[in-house]
């Protein structure tokens, strides 16, 4: 069924916020009780979106978010209990949500481009990839660059299960090719066997990772940005 990719803005038109109450009623009780436990509006917020981008793609398989059972694996990993075949994931950032649903094990990751946190990268990331922000000057190209690099990296990261207990410096983005790809440091470079997209919607940056790699036009990955008003 190959791969469909969603980024909904949970603000309303006129920037006003949603009724978070109302539509989570919409939603699943475990859906409801992980919104009500957030303290701060802007958690409950995006929350709220997960969860109703959740329902708004599981209905492209004839599901809804209050019907299926989401489990948790030993890696934190969320998937769906009763439909293993429908792989899908989930990431929020700001005012944007993102979700992914795949027929391939899959990590997603949505990013607000701030400053280019440059401590970060000379900890964590490849000498490769700080070579490669500090080229650059100080200002919105190193800003974008940065979080391209994070959102493909936390995208390979979520589809592996690894979160932040795998070290970001153990591979490394190679961006000259037709599709971004990632290098084993351990293995004399090897690519890994993934498949990168990425996406970008204004002041954000975006990133798919799937598991095993295609050639180039083979599968499909349908992306579509969403409104709030699209989804519910």
């Amino acid at each position: 069924m190959g791969t469909n990719v969603y980024i909904c803005d949970m603000t309303m038109e006129g920037g006003g916020l949603p009724d978070i109450a109302g539509l989570s009623k919409r939603l699943s009780r475990q859906r409801q009780e992980k919104i009500q436990a957030r303290h701060f509006e802007k958690d409950r917020l995006q929350v709220l979106g997960a969860g109703l981008l959740l329902d708004f793609g599981l209905q492209v398989y004839g599901l809804r978010e209050r019907e299926v059972r989401v489990e948790y694996g030993s890696n934190g990993k969320p998937f769906l209990a009763d439909y293993p075949q429908i792989h899908f994931n989930l990431s929020h950032s700001g005012s944007m949500v993102m979700a992914v649903f795949s027929d391939r094990e899959a990590g997603c990751d949505v990013e607000g481009i701030q400053e280019a946190r440059m401590a970060v990268a000379r900890r964590f990331f490849t000498g490769t990839e700080t070579e490669l922000l500090e080229a650059l000057e100080p200002g919105a190209e190193r800003n974008r660059m940065f979080f391209r690099l994070w959102t493909l990296k936390e995208s390979y990261l979520k589809v592996t299960g690894e979160g932040m207990r795998a070290p970001l410096d153990s591979f490394s983005m190679y961006l000259d090719g037709v599709r971004p790809a990632a290098l084993d440091m351990n293995a004399d470079l090897r690519p890994l066997d993934y498949d990168f997209y990425e996406f970008s919607v204004p002041n954000y940056r975006a990133a798919v990772c799937l598991k095993g790699r295609e050639p180039e036009g083979a599968g499909e990955v349908f992306f579509s940005f969403q409104n709030l008003q699209d989804v519910v």
